[in-house]
């Protein structure tokens, strides 16, 4: 994340009168502030969403819609809005509509990312970061809003807040899901292919192909015979393997990457390799991030090690 220097905004400083200027035993409602938990900020609301930061810590997002990782970033932050329970209000500049909004926060690229509190902007970041390194951002702020005494919350009612909309389908997917209406794993699975040499580095690409290569594996399978046939004496590597696909669709994930790392253990030379290249494929339908995979990982150093 690449920090940026402090936006002057004084000119913008809560109106005497405002909340800011209420008694310090003054308490919010047991409901939580009546505001909206995402607001659309240009210059005529700019000043209202920095008096309401005396009362609730703002998180602004300059974002356009010319571009990807701002969009992404922007939905990021509205889903982390809710579930954060209102504990701060998120504000979206459209950099676009809104030249003199990006101007007056001195926002140099987008998306940039800056809070306010009790009127007062506080760095944080410009560029994309990912979700837990996020999360992590937003509770330091929360701790150092509650140190300056903004410890406000919004009242969230659930049933008010607008449906997430569906991510926006990409032509990739589109083709790949045509072609699995179609039946046609090996044209679905072709479409991943041709989009990974364009984009070596894409893990989301790799992991749907992955995705498609187990789906046209169990297609018109029965799970519980592929794992009874991989637990009959004598079963081969095919077996096992299908046996590890059987056990994720049914959704054990613990059981899939035991079957399919046993399968590493009992086999040597091309079999081995075989299981392997298959272990890493089920890594990355299951998730590269969790929490069976990070086991899953050390089980197999020590097995190939």
């Amino acid at each position: 994340m690449s920090m940026f220097g402090a936006v002057d905004l004084s000119s913008l400083a809560p109106r005497q009168g405002a909340a800011s200027a209420a008694p310090a035993d003054a308490t919010p409602a047991p409901g939580g502030e009546a505001a909206s938990l995402v607001v659309d900020v240009d210059a005529v609301n700019l000043r209202d969403v920095v008096e309401g930061s005396t009362r609730v810590p703002v998180v602004v997002v300059l974002h356009t819609p010319r571009s990807q990782a701002s969009t992404e970033l922007a939905a990021l932050l509205e889903r982390l809005a809710a579930e954060y329970g209102g504990r701060f209000q998120l504000a979206r500049v459209d950099v676009d509509a809104a030249p003199e909004v990006a101007q007056a926060l001195q926002a140099t690229a987008v998306p940039t990312v800056v809070a306010l509190i009790a009127g007062q902007p506080v760095p944080m970041f410009q560029g994309g970061v990912p979700e837990e390194q996020l999360r992590a951002v937003l509770d330091q702020l929360l701790e150092v809003a509650a140190r300056n005494g903004v410890d406000g919350r919004i009242a969230v009612d659930a049933s008010a807040q607008p449906e997430p909309a569906e991510p926006e389908e990409t032509e990739v997917e589109r083709e790949a899901r045509e072609a699995i209406e179609r039946g046609d794993w090996a044209a679905a699975e072709a479409v991943y292919d041709h989009a990974i040499a364009n984009s070596p580095a894409d893990d989301d690409l790799k992991a749907a192909r992955n995705q498609v290569r187990m789906l046209a594996r169990m297609d018109g399978e029965d799970p519980a015979a592929l794992l009874a046939a991989a637990d009959a004496p004598g079963a081969d590597l095919d077996a096992q393997l299908a046996g590890a696909d059987a056990a994720l669709a049914l959704g054990d994930v613990n059981a899939c990457l035991g079957r399919a790392l046993e399968a590493v253990r009992a086999h040597t030379g091309e079999e081995r390799e075989r299981a392997r290249v298959r272990v890493l494929e089920l890594f990355e339908v299951i998730g590269a991030t969790a929490p069976e995979v990070a086991r899953a990982r050390r089980q197999l150093a020590t097995i190939l090690y």
